[in-house]
């Protein structure tokens, strides 16, 4: 595997880590403190192109003024009540959000598996409140490959190892369909049990899987069809992510349950938030459901400004542009190791193809090396997926630097 001499600063923070922190991570050797746009900047003070934006947290970009200075001005007046209180931002931003995207209720949480959590239940109260399925006897469908965070009820519907390995006993009631695979799907929602099928429009971490032309289409026909609720994850490829505010959009779907997170507070704290209408949110009653920090001030001013961030700077249009260019110029490197290049906007894949099988690894300490950054998954893919404010020069330059590295394997 490719070495690379790390700074005497550098290896002070990773060494900090290595003996303070859990070892659940294996990040790329590189120790960052500041970001602006689609840069970052690490300790030596050497500039990258950020093409992993947070997971798309960060669709904003780093810092975004407007955002940051929301977060300041309400974290001098309030940031904290707790829900055993009003207090006077919640309720504008649940009325900003519900028109935003067209969803009678909101419920706020912070991560995105408590949002995913979160749907999970309000789907199985909804199938014995209004379906009739009898107690205990609801069951969730997932795809394969799924991934929505790590928590005991998310590996537990996850077909990773490394998520699930010797964390067992799971979840009951979960079960699992192939992706983009609409005839797979329709057999599982024939059992008269199943309250929902949750999916992500485009799968993420299995590496931007994008699914044929008209899966989303079906799978909204072969909910109604079947009686069973269609819960979109759309943590990672909404909020322009793809080209359209939502990856639904695509192929205008409207899921019956939406979840939100990453972009809702671009990139500066935690904020989920979960979307459906009366019939779905207003089986949970007091006390059944919550969080300590969900919808608190701080993060309604903040998720408020991301989201009308976007709207204002044009980032739908800009990822669509900018996604096909940038998938345009990756198609033209020539070179017998891209296998594959894929994505939708700005969330964008390649797939490696090397007899050396730490080859997208190596490959992606060689982009740290000329100034981007970017992180394999599933060992030879790599997400390319910048800041949504990203321009066409530094999509060239940005390519330029990936060819050039891809020519060095």
């Amino acid at each position: 595997m490719t070495t690379h001499t790390l700074s005497a600063k550098t290896a002070y923070y990773l060494d900090l880590e290595a003996q303070y922190g859990a070892h659940n991570y294996h990040p790329l050797p590189v120790v960052l403190e500041k970001g602006e746009g689609v840069f970052l900047w690490d300790v030596e003070g050497k500039r990258y192109y950020d093409f992993l934006s947070g997971y798309s947290a960060v669709n904003q970009g780093h810092c975004h003024p407007r955002i940051i200075a929301a977060l300041t001005q309400q974290a001098q007046k309030l940031t904290l009540t707790s829900r055993a209180f009003y207090n006077n931002m919640l309720g504008e931003y649940e009325q900003y959000i519900t028109q935003y995207f067209g969803y009678d209720k909101v419920l706020p949480m912070n991560t995105g598996v408590e949002g995913g959590e979160t749907a999970i239940k309000l789907a199985r109260r909804w199938a014995y409140t209004q379906k009739g399925v009898a107690e205990n006897k609801a069951r969730i469908v997932f795809a394969r490959n799924n991934f929505w965070g790590r928590t005991l009820a998310a590996i537990s519907s996850s077909t990773d190892p490394s998520s699930y390995s010797k964390f067992g006993p799971f979840m009951p009631g979960f079960d699992l369909v192939n992706y983009n695979d609409l005839a797979d799907l329709e057999k599982a929602l024939q059992n008269p049990d199943v309250a929902a099928f949750m999916v992500e429009p485009i799968q993420g971490e299995a590496g931007v899987v994008v699914p044929d032309a008209g899966y989303l289409q079906g799978v909204r026909a072969l909910c109604d069809q079947y009686n069973v609720l269609f819960i979109a994850d759309e943590i990672q490829t909404g909020l322009a992510r793809t080209g359209k505010m939502l990856a639904c959009d695509h192929e205008n779907v409207r899921p019956d349950i939406l979840i939100l997170g990453k972009a809702l507070s671009g990139g500066t704290l935690p904020v989920s938030a979960v979307l459906a209408d009366d019939v779905v949110m207003m089986n949970i009653q007091p006390g059944e459901h919550g969080s300590t920090y969900g919808g608190n001030p701080l993060a309604c001013a903040v998720a408020t400004t991301a989201l009308q961030v976007l709207k204002d700077e044009h980032m739908v249009e800009n990822a669509a542009n900018m996604g096909v260019l940038l998938r345009d110029l990756l198609s033209k490197i020539d070179s017998p190791h891209i296998k594959t290049v894929r994505g939708k906007g700005l969330l964008n894949a390649i797939v490696i193809d090397h007899p050396n099988k730490d080859a997208a690894w190596d490959l992606c300490l060689s982009l740290k090396e000329e100034g981007l950054l970017a992180k394999p998954t599933h060992g030879d893919k790599i997400r390319f997926a910048p800041p949504l404010l990203i321009n066409a020069a530094q999509i060239e330059e940005c390519v330029h630097i990936i060819a050039h590295c891809v020519h060095k394997l």
